[in-house]
């Protein structure tokens, strides 16, 4: 039986491409994007589109009754990809748009993935991903309220991975360094005279999108997914310098190339 899965976050980036990667390997993917075009655009590639906004609580439930309809019931795979990232020192960050970050970084995956679990968890097997970031490893200033909101996700990940112990689901996490995408273009910056921009320094580790694709396939496929995947060697080294230096020390340096 042809496994089906859904990407959440497929107009560009990381769910475009994992997309096609998906239908390439002999998946069903149903591709959900959160513009109406883009979801045309989808159907235009051979892939099922899907209306999703995750911001919108009536726009999950009907997009969750609409995958469930779509798969009879039956899906194996669910990739939290859709993000976005708002960007600004936190005194000039609204509770407002503290709320909107964590609505479409974590509220909006909560709900969808509890809605889509009994599609899951009658049939023994399953994977759960989430695309978090390196800066759900450390934060920087000007990145404060993305990185508590991929942190918030890591946790919420750690949690429903030991809550679905047992029943064949299994969950992982993407964490991406710098990736050539539209994210960047896209981020909500709260000051527009004084953006918040990656370091120079990033550009030189920065990797296309399809980077992540042996990660994902391996988090779907291996009878044994890791928990975690970092991609790029900004995330790998982020990961190691976070256990073994000191509080102060990591302060110093990030702060230095923030």
């Amino acid at each position: 039986m042809q496994k089906a899965v859904l990407i959440t976050g497929c107009s560009s980036g990381i769910g475009l491409v994992a997309a096609q990667d998906l239908r390439n390997r002999g998946y069903r993917v149903l591709a959900a994007c959160r513009k109406a075009q883009d979801v045309e655009n989808m159907q235009q590639l051979g892939l099922e589109g899907i209306l999703l906004d995750l911001d919108d609580s009536a726009s999950v439930e009907r997009a969750a009754a609409q995958v469930i309809e779509l798969t009879s019931g039956r899906l194996y795979g669910l990739f939290n990809n859709a993000g976005y990232g708002a960007y600004g020192p936190l005194n000039t960050i609204s509770r407002q748009q503290l709320e909107r970050q964590f609505a479409s970084n974590l509220f909006g995956t909560h709900q969808l993935t509890q809605l889509l679990l009994p599609a899951m968890l009658p049939h023994g097997e399953g994977r759960i991903i989430q695309t978090s970031s390196v800066m759900g490893l450390v934060s920087t200033p000007g990145r404060g309220a993305y990185a508590a909101s991929k942190y918030a996700l890591e946790a919420w990940s750690d949690t429903l991975r030991m809550e679905l112990h047992g029943t064949g689901i299994q969950v992982s996490l993407i964490e991406p360094g710098p990736i050539s995408s539209n994210f960047t273009d896209n981020v909500n910056q709260s000051q527009s005279d004084k953006p918040v921009s990656n370091p120079g320094i990033a550009a030189r580790f920065t990797l296309p999108p399809d980077a992540i694709l042996p990660k994902l396939r391996h988090a779907l496929e291996s009878p044994k997914a890791k928990l975690r995947y970092p991609i790029t060697l900004v995330a790998h080294s982020l990961s190691i310098l976070r256990r073994i230096l000191p509080g102060r020390a990591l302060d110093k340096l990030l702060r230095g190339h923030s």
